[in-house]
């Protein structure tokens, strides 16, 4: 059996022509070469798989061969790699710096590519420092890094940066179209297409793949087989997906969902791919960034046909949704739950070809448009502008031709009840302090009309009768926790003239607190006494404030005149107050 040679090293590139996809940098170091302008420490660093030791070889090899890319002559002797990934001690360095020192014996340069170099530790950096400042001028050092960040400054301070880029799914497509010619493979451009975007930019693993493609499905590369060989979703599932969501067939899309989940796809990635379709065709309603897309032909003539169909609104919540699953994904303990309920908005966007959010409306429009009626009129003073679709007065007219077999009637008008709405009252918040006054003064009226009912009682009581209600109230306040009105009832003895209850307290708070709940304390009296013809009448004497002492010295002062040896009995013990 003849050796396989995987295609990621037989198709190597020789020359800086061949190299894919990084022609700033190839551009760059041949001009270097050509005008003797190149520096004696270079660093290359990008992703992986973009060409980087490569073009290190390539360079070494067009140093001493003085820019001609066709010489035979291999210079092997002249070219030193060293993988600092296993070489990144101290004493490999003081190695490589000892060789340095000899001059080659063919060719002018000698070349040191160094791969891997962040793997290098702290001693061996610093070790490596002077040399790298000041080499021979018979030695160039190439560095190859994934990981840039990783390299101390004053190393990158040294060398002359080179940053590698990844690889467009583009020139990854027409390489592998290239690969695929010289190998007699017949190869889909779509197939070819999702290969290059599985290789997230790095050419090796987009020649490792097509190698394992090949291998699953022989000479004839198709794109059915690559999506089952490499497990990823078709596009054909995600065009479904989206007919069945602006068709509002859910029980088909859950259907859909349990097939893709049966076939051992992630829900995570059936999401996050569902909002990258929707993106895609947002993409499409535009001409001019539909160079965006990065499909096939075919693929994108699909594409372009779907994006007919769905609105620009619709596309922007279905990424949203899309979207705000995806970062949910990880955090939730029913996972499968959430995307099928994302599924199910998703769905839901759209009904009957509007949007579900009617609810401003009094009458849906979907009404109208079912009865043919023309336009409305609309006539709303001191509403808002967003408001501009709902009338204080919603006149239809509605004819209707009667026409019977043997002959034609005039058209009858039926009318319809205008629609009314009062805009007089406005409505106030329940924690506010105007509706709080709104409904007590609501309540004492319902009293006021109670009282005008002439059947209800009217019992005679006494003075003490009232007391006892009084202060059987203020008990069941205290027991309720109602201390601060319990209190405020205490301050004085109710006195009675006929039906009218006379009250005297100290300041105004107190009478604001008591005429706030003189509903309830009406109430529990009227209902006490059998006299629903009791009210309240209420004054401040603020003389009799002075009578009501509240801070400690106030307490102190008025048992002083009482009883004046307590000022005595705190000079001599020294008592503070």
């Amino acid at each position: 059996m003849e050796h396989f040679v995987v295609s990621a090293r037989k198709y190597r590139p020789q020359t800086f022509k061949d190299v894919v996809g990084q022609y700033a940098i190839t551009n760059t170091l041949l001009n270097a070469i050509e005008h003797n302008h190149l520096a004696q420490a270079l660093l290359f660093t990008g992703p992986r798989g973009v060409g980087k030791t490569t073009c290190a070889r390539i360079l070494a090899k067009m140093i001493n061969s003085e820019g001609n890319e066709n010489t035979d002559e291999d210079f092997a002797f002249n070219i030193f790699e060293l993988d600092a990934a296993s070489n990144n001690s101290v004493d490999d360095i003081r190695n490589l710096t000892d060789q340095v020192r000899i001059p080659p014996q063919v060719g002018k340069y000698k070349v040191y590519i160094i791969d891997e170099v962040h793997m290098l530790s702290q001693s061996a950096f610093n070790a490596f420092l002077k040399t790298l400042e000041e080499p021979p001028k018979h030695c160039i050092f190439i560095l190859a890094t994934t990981e840039k960040h990783k390299i101390i400054p004053t190393i990158l301070s040294r060398c002359q940066i080179f940053d590698f880029k990844r690889i467009t799914v583009k020139d990854t497509k027409e390489y592998l179209k290239y690969i695929a010619e010289q190998q007699d493979i017949n190869a889909e451009d779509d197939a070819l297409h999702i290969i290059a975007q599985k290789a997230d930019g790095a050419m090796r693993d987009a020649l490792s793949i097509f190698d394992r493609v090949v291998s699953f499905s022989g000479k004839n590369l198709t794109r059915k087989a690559v999506t089952e060989n490499l497990n990823v979703l078709d596009y054909e599932t995600y065009f479904s997906s989206t007919d069945l969501i602006l068709e509002n067939k859910i029980p088909q899309l859950l259907l859909q969902f349990n097939k893709t989940l049966s076939k051992g796809f992630d829900g995570h990635h059936y999401i996050a791919g569902l909002a990258s379709h929707f993106r895609d065709l947002l993409v499409c309603k535009t001409p001019k960034t539909i160079e965006l897309l990065e499909v096939g032909e075919l693929t994108k003539e699909k594409y372009l046909e779907q994006a007919q169909k769905v609105s620009q609104e619709f596309l922007l919540k279905g990424i949203e949704l899309a979207n705000d699953c995806d970062l949910k994904y990880k955090s939730s303990k029913n996972q499968r739950l959430l995307v099928e309920l994302c599924l199910m908005q998703l769905a839901s966007i759209t009904f009957d070809g509007e949007k579900k959010k009617s609810n401003f409306f009094i009458i849906p429009p979907i009404h109208f448009k079912k009865l043919n009626v023309g336009p409305l009129q609309v006539e709303n003073e001191g509403v808002k502008k967003n408001d501009d679709f709902i009338s204080e007065n919603l006149e239809v007219e509605i004819s209707q031709t009667v026409s019977s077999k043997n002959e034609m009637s005039s058209p009858v008008v039926l009318e319809r009840p205008k629609i009314t709405i009062n805009r007089e009252k406005k409505s106030t918040s329940g924690l506010s302090l105007s509706s709080i006054k709104a409904k007590k003064e609501y309540q004492i009226k319902q009293i006021d009309v109670v009282v005008d009912d002439e059947n209800l009682p009217k019992d005679h009581f006494t003075e003490k009768e009232l007391i006892a209600v009084w202060n059987r109230f203020t008990k069941e306040l205290k027991d309720e926790g109602k201390h601060n009105l319990a209190s405020i009832l205490s301050i004085d003895t109710p006195k009675v003239k006929e039906t009218t209850i006379y009250l005297e307290y100290p300041n105004e708070t107190n009478k604001k607190e008591l005429l706030a709940n003189q509903y309830d304390i009406l109430s529990y009296v009227r209902k006490s006494l059998n006299n629903y013809d009791i009210y309240l009448d209420i004054a401040v004497n603020e003389h009799k404030e002075k009578e009501f002492v509240y801070t400690a010295i106030e307490k102190f002062n008025k048992l002083k005149k009482k009883n004046p040896n307590i000022e005595l009995l705190k000079k001599t013990f020294g008592l503070d107050v």
